[in-house]
């Protein structure tokens, strides 16, 4: 099938590769790249270097409202699109210029954690399970009919990066078997009831507040790892908090109880991966080994 893909971020890469595998992917279109790293060089998005790599077309115009981009896009043939995390709003002369309209494939069990960041806010909630969700695209903010579903459990010490990566493959292997029955699958409307939205994440959110409960802590160092990456206050230096697990023990919120076990309003958490600034993460006992810190030392929000 003549496949038109839109993506960006890691997350569509294994999705774009499993299109190429498998159909004609005729154009490839990704956000433009962006000054980044020290130099502030133009880097392109993962999709586009991979794409590149591929031998693939690649377009990522700012807009997609133009007359003149809805024409070249029209121009493609393309029976289908396929979209994850692209990044722009999809016009609906752009929906409707595939012959079998545009797919979505959305990290979330819709209507759950409508819009941007559905990974991190199912984490952050508590959620048990998400999953991956195929749905027919239409103009409002994934509003769309569901095509086909699947569901994976969100385990106690799962992180973002854990989510991200079984949901990257499952969405590119779900996708191929929903082209697969397009003429015998269903479109199912979501349901009104049940209706939440994925906020982006702000830097704000990433502080710890330790006179919080553990499990409220231990979601919230579970979904914003890697990024932002929740952090504290530690032996004077700021340090992100990667990995962690609920703990036993007591004791005055933030202070540090026995190797990594940090005691918060209720409860502990013991951090298994920690970062400090300018350096790379590190598993909790190689953290301790070049970080001394006595026991029932503060960790502070400031």
């Amino acid at each position: 099938m003549r496949v038109v893909f839109m993506g960006s971020p890691d997350f569509s890469v294994p999705v774009l590769e499993a299109l190429h595998a498998h159909h004609e992917v005729v154009c490839v279109y990704c956000q433009p790249p962006r000054p980044a790293g020290r130099g502030k060089k133009d880097r392109p998005t993962p999709v586009q270097a991979r794409a590149e790599e591929l031998g693939l077309p690649v377009r990522h115009p700012k807009s997609l409202r133009t007359p003149e981009v809805q024409a070249e896009f029209a121009a493609l043939g393309a029976e289908v699109a396929v979209v994850v995390a692209y990044g722009l709003i999809l016009p609906q002369p752009i929906l409707d210029a595939p012959d079998r309209g545009c797919l979505n494939i959305h990290a979330s069990l819709l209507p759950r954690w409508r819009g941007a960041a559905p990974i991190h806010r199912a984490i952050l909630a508590g959620d048990n399970e998400t999953g991956i969700c195929i749905m027919q695209m239409e103009a409002g903010l994934d509003t769309g009919p569901v095509l086909m579903c699947e569901k994976t459990h969100i385990g106690a010490e799962d992180t973002v990066q854990d989510l991200h990566d079984r949901l990257s493959g499952m969405g590119a292997r779900l996708i191929l078997g929903a082209i697969e029955a397009l003429d015998d699958l269903v479109p199912q409307p979501q349901p009104e009831e049940g209706v939440t939205y994925a906020e982006k994440i702000a830097k704000a959110e990433a502080g710890i507040d330790w006179s919080r409960p553990a499990a409220e802590i231990d979601r919230q160092i579970r979904g914003l790892s890697p990024f932002p990456g929740a952090w504290t206050m530690l032996g004077g230096e700021r340090v992100k908090l990667l990995r962690c697990r609920l703990a036993e023990g007591q004791g005055a919120p933030g202070e540090l109880l026995e190797g990594l076990v940090i005691a918060c309003g209720s409860g502990a958490v013991e951090i298994t991966l920690a970062q400090r600034e300018g350096k790379r993460p590190m598993e909790r006992d190689e953290f301790l080994r070049g970080f001394a810190l006595p026991r029932g030392s503060l960790a502070t929000a400031s």
